[in-house]
């Protein structure tokens, strides 16, 4: 059970609902940790511009902020979103299914590019903590992006280390949609939904 209370449908605040909306629109279900910020409706706003803008159109490959999600929320061990941003690429963005599934193994699959190699080495070393980035990750991203496109690829390792904080903390509770498909894709040395899914 998660440790704070998602809000039922029927006792959502006005202010929240056009988020749930729009969360429902982007993930294909609705999301527990969106009824559970609901509670807060500001903040929940303010989180819903920043993955507004993280996720829109920009310098990088949508696919790629996608594998970064994945690998960030593996990497810090936020189970939760590990599955929907597996689920999200593949179902909802129509990123391709072998690369999300063989994204643990993008140092060595022919599946990536070294630009994508540079970019997943720092986003796993980013979720590390201590924090295991180094100049020499940085040095190598300059070598494939510009500098817009660097700051998108931190943007997405900020914006999900924060849900991944928010929701391995109070242990929210898989929906069945994201559960279902990293149980599908990943064995059990990769992902177990552990607290976020307790029956």
């Amino acid at each position: 059970m998660a440790r704070i209370k998602p809000l039922d449908l029927q006792d959502l605040p006005e202010a929240a609902r056009h988020n749930l909306e729009y969360a429902k629109t982007l993930m294909g279900f609705t999301p527990n940790d969106v009824l559970t910020m609901a509670r807060w409706p500001e903040f929940l706003e303010a989180a819903k511009h920043l993955v507004d803008v993280v996720y829109g159109p920009g310098e990088l490959d949508p696919d790629l902020k996608r594998m970064i999600a994945t690998i960030v929320s593996g990497t810090s061990g936020c189970r939760y979103c590990q599955a929907h941003t597996a689920h999200g690429a593949v179902r909802m963005a129509g990123a391709n299914e072998a690369r999300i599934a063989a994204v643990w193994e993008f140092q060595t699959s022919d599946l990536f590019t070294p630009a994508e190699r540079a970019a997943l080495h720092l986003a796993m070393a980013a979720a590390q903590q201590p924090n295991a980035a180094t100049d020499e990750h940085f040095r190598e991203l300059e070598k494939y992006f510009s500098t817009r496109a660097i700051m998108e690829i931190m943007g997405m390792i900020c914006l999900i280390g924060f849900l991944n904080r928010w929701n391995d903390t109070v242990a929210t509770e898989l929906e069945d949609a994201p559960f279902n498909f990293a149980n599908n894709m990943y064995d059990a040395s990769i992902w177990s939904a552990g607290k976020h899914r307790r029956e």
